[in-house]
């Protein structure tokens, strides 16, 4: 049951993130490689501008938000959320995105 809830949850992350304000700013970022997609569940900011600093800032700080209610929901750590979310995310990631793989590189999608 728990497993049906997690699931429920990204889902609703994903689709949380696909119609945000900030989607085609972050569609562009990661296509451009200024934002890449973490592990951990989170974005970095690849090119260090004040505007891609404050987008990746701004979708971490949403992220940790639904990463805690997905946390409280299933009685399992924010850290444990955030990362079966990252797995779901990065494998919705348009061609070209930038996201960090397992040995912690960089690679294009």
């Amino acid at each position: 049951m728990k497993i049906k809830n997690v699931l429920l949850s990204i889902i609703c992350l994903v689709s949380l993130f696909t119609f945000d304000a900030f989607a085609l700013d972050l569609k562009e970022a990661r296509i451009s490689g200024a934002i890449g997609e973490k592990t951990d569940g989170y974005v970095s900011a690849i090119t260090n501008t004040p505007e891609v600093n404050t987008l990746a800032a701004d979708i971490n700080a949403k992220r940790k938000q639904r990463y805690e209610q997905i946390a409280k929901d299933n009685g399992q750590s924010v850290d444990v959320a955030a990362k079966i979310a990252s797995q779901e995310i990065i494998s919705k990631l348009p061609s070209g995105a930038i996201f960090m793989n397992a040995a912690g590189a960089w690679v294009k999608k």
